[in-house]
């Protein structure tokens, strides 16, 4: 993976908290609202990391390959933009 290693695992550890703290409001069982915000605000994180590691794709693995004419690499990015 060429994206930046410490930055991806620090937004899934935050995340990871986050999803820790979530379980323990939903057996606690606290205001709808404060748990559907923690969830936007979790999966926020998670887009972010998901965003890092395709930018790096795209930069590293992507503009190698097309510079070598192999277009898997990019049909491989196109299959993944339609799972967003």
């Amino acid at each position: 993976m060429k994206a930046d290693k410490s930055a991806i695992v620090k937004l899934l550890k935050t995340a990871r908290g986050q999803i820790d703290g979530l379980l323990k409001m939903v057996e606690e069982d606290r205001y709808c609202m404060e748990i559907s915000n923690q969830l936007l605000s979790s999966a926020a994180i998670l887009k972010k990391a998901n965003r890092e590691v395709i930018k790096a794709h795209i930069s590293g693995c992507v503009t190698e390959a097309a510079s070598s004419g192999d277009l898997t690499k990019i049909d491989e990015l196109t299959d993944l933009l339609d799972k967003l």
